[in-house]
């Protein structure tokens, strides 16, 4: 616990001046978590030996975030993606220590970290700068209530083969965490948007829970505990974002496509 104190003194000042700031810090700061996190995705299917294409899911992941941040023409993420799949294929035929499931992990790798977490830069260009403050709000908000909630009154299981800690109460109660928090969020920030932020938050929170089921879901399958541990007391950067991987799309196309 005092390990994961510590990282939340030193972590969480810097994370608040980093997406305070925006812009080019907040792009180079998620291509530095993005890059980690791939990484350590792809170190966790070495122990199934799968022997993903590491150094296309970080050009591929490097091109994503770039994309984003300089807002080009999204029809390039497609073009991407095909040249992507095109080369793996390639590679695929005339390298024989590769096989489908390296391509598929490599490819499962670029999406699930990068492209998602690559929302975290489109959010950051709505015109509302403090919608970007939701991803994290109702990621952590969900986390911290559904962790208390567990602790005093869980009872029911919730996923005992995947994660056997949690509990229904828990979860119900980072639901209600994460639609209170957000909904004070909104009445200080967007009151007139307020009742739809609580759907946000009611929303948000059940797709944040499914991230960490995700990645939970993921390390039983390859049999480790933690992604890695350069977060002391949190493990690595993919047991710390699994929630906000999750979240990030939910909270942009939220806002984007049904708040103009």
């Amino acid at each position: 616990m005092l390990k994961r104190i510590i990282s939340g003194v030193v972590g969480i000042p810097l994370l608040i001046f980093i997406v305070l700031y925006g812009d080019l810090p907040l792009y180079l700061a998620t291509m530095l978590v993005s890059l980690i996190g791939l990484g350590e995705f792809y170190h966790a299917m070495t122990f199934k030996e799968y022997n993903p294409i590491s150094y296309i899911g970080y050009g591929v992941g490097i091109a994503l975030l770039t994309i984003f941040y300089f807002s080009l023409n999204l029809e390039l993420i497609f073009l991407l993606i095909f040249i992507a799949t095109i080369i793996l294929s390639g590679i695929l035929l005339y390298n024989s220590k590769h096989t489908i499931l390296d391509i598929s992990v490599t490819l499962y790798g670029v999406l699930y970290v990068p492209l998602f977490l690559g929302h975290i830069i489109l959010t950051d260009k709505l015109n509302n700068s403090y919608i970007i403050w939701l991803i994290f709000i109702i990621a952590w908000a969900t986390d911290t209530f559904a962790y208390f909630g567990g602790c005093f009154f869980g009872k029911t299981k919730l996923c005992p083969s995947i994660s056997p800690k949690k509990t229904v109460e828990g979860a119900i109660s980072g639901i209600l965490g994460s639609i209170i928090v957000s909904s004070i969020f909104a009445y200080i920030f967007f009151i007139e948007y307020i009742v739809m932020v609580g759907f946000l938050g009611f929303f948000g929170s059940i797709i944040a829970q499914g991230g960490d089921l995700t990645a939970s879901q993921i390390k039983r399958y390859v049999g480790i505990k933690d992604f890695g541990n350069l977060i002391p007391g949190h493990g690595g950067v993919l047991d710390r974002f699994d929630s906000i991987l999750f979240t990030a799309p939910i909270v942009y196309y939220f806002f984007a496509l049904l708040v103009k």
